[in-house]
């Protein structure tokens, strides 16, 4: 006489088979959900996208309060002995850059110029990995201000400045908010490629 073996033998690790597939079926239905969270993700806006459309209107309506309210070529003391507004045009680039220089189809020269470094800085922004978020940072203010300029000179074919600081007789270069981004940008941008290891490229 045979003795009785049972055919499914049960060990203490052992999952049960309507376990195993109810958990197979659980996460079948999470797959699709989780993966429309990381698409719907992926498709909201950067804060870098918020904070640049708030750079370029604070930069537009400043210049816009400059125009009303400033004539051209007027000053408004703000800081005796250090700081004016002052309302100015530049046709050159960044802190009058080429501004006393004359020539022909200089305005169309100097759009195309400051478009082709926009151009430049948006793909470079776009090799960098999600982790460099002080590069994000630094490409957003130099974004911002590139483009809060190029609106200017597209529209009225100059840029409106208007911070003047100056220490007697001495005076820097009139600037704006735009200008201010780009500076900024520039030194945080430089400040992240001297640090070790901070600038990783995403990888293709």
């Amino acid at each position: 006489m045979t003795d009785y073996v049972d055919p499914a033998p049960s060990g203490g690790n052992e999952v049960p088979a309507f376990e195993a597939s109810r958990e197979a079926a659980t996460a079948a239905e999470a797959t699709p959900a989780a993966a429309a969270g990381r698409a719907a993700a992926a498709r909201r806006p950067r804060p870098e996208l918020w904070l640049a459309i708030g750079l370029i209107i604070a930069d537009q309506l400043s210049k816009a309060a400059v125009r009303a309210y400033i004539p051209l070529y007027d000053s408004v003391e703000v800081i005796p002995g250090l700081l004016n507004l002052t309302h100015a045009l530049n046709t050159g680039a960044a802190f009058g850059f080429l501004d006393r220089l004359d020539f022909a189809y200089k305005t169309v020269v100097v759009a195309v110029l400051a478009t082709s470094a926009l151009a430049a800085i948006v793909f470079y922004a776009m090799t960098l990995g999600s982790e460099t978020r002080l590069s994000r940072l630094a490409l957003t203010l130099v974004v911002a201000g590139a483009v809060g300029n190029l609106i200017d000179r597209v529209i009225a074919g100059a840029v409106v400045d208007f911070v003047d600081v100056y220490l007697g007789t001495w005076h820097f270069w009139a600037f704006n908010v735009a200008d201010t981004c780009i500076s900024f940008g520039a030194v945080l941008l430089i400040f992240d490629m001297l640090r070790t290891g901070s600038h990783v490229p995403s990888p293709a």
